[in-house]
């Protein structure tokens, strides 16, 4: 499989493990130099090492708090400064707790407004004059199929990964002209810690 993704630069958001990690290392496979980001120093350097072993890419390891605005814009900085543009770009984020709508206050609300969907603006804002000076671009956002048909227990992610979905689709007509592509990955059960969480919870209230 050629994605002609050699000389291409991407940035991938929450990518030591998981889903994240999974995009990241089949864009290395693919000739795409990384810089990838997530909040454990130890473990994104790890995660970049054991691209650079695999795939010999370059990759560039960030610590990344995507709730945090002048992270991301560090972490936006630290690429161009590297690799001198961007031409992929994948937003993804942890999810916020789990629980039903009265467990929750303002400040939860916030909290996962900031994480999930104000980081999407964040992080596609400030990667757009890149691409647009290097011809088009691509971003990929990680939702979720609680998108489309809610969780009981996901109120804040339903909400927060919803609100991700429209902007993707209203900036893919506001970008197109600009050669810069908009998707949104929406996906189901994949074996993520997650995942396992959200299993065992069930399995408690369950008995």
């Amino acid at each position: 499989m050629d994605l002609k993704l050699k000389g291409k630069v991407a940035m991938v958001a929450a990518s030591s493990k998981g889903l994240g990690y999974g995009i990241a290392q089949v864009l290395a496979q693919e000739g795409a130099s990384l810089s990838i980001g997530s909040r454990t120093k130890k473990d994104i350097e790890a995660a970049a090492e054991k691209l650079r072993n695999e795939t010999g890419v370059q990759v560039l390891a960030n610590v990344l708090d995507s709730s945090n605005p002048q992270s991301i814009q560090n972490w936006t900085d630290s690429t161009l400064k590297e690799f001198g543009g961007i031409d992929k770009l994948v937003v993804n984020a942890g999810g916020p707790p789990t629980g039903k709508f009265e467990d929750f206050s303002d400040e939860d609300w916030q909290a996962a407004f900031e994480l999930n969907l104000f980081s999407a603006v964040r992080m596609i804002r400030a990667a757009l004059p890149s691409m647009r000076e290097r011809g088009g671009g691509s971003v990929l956002t990680v939702t979720s199929m609680s998108v489309k048909e809610p969780i009981d227990v996901l109120i804040l992610s339903n909400v927060m990964r919803s609100g991700v979905t429209s902007l993707i689709k209203s900036l893919s007509k506001q970008l197109a002209a600009d050669n810069i592509r908009l998707n949104n990955l929406m996906p189901g059960r994949i074996n993520t810690d997650r995942v396992r969480s959200l299993d065992a919870l069930n399995s408690e209230k369950q008995g």
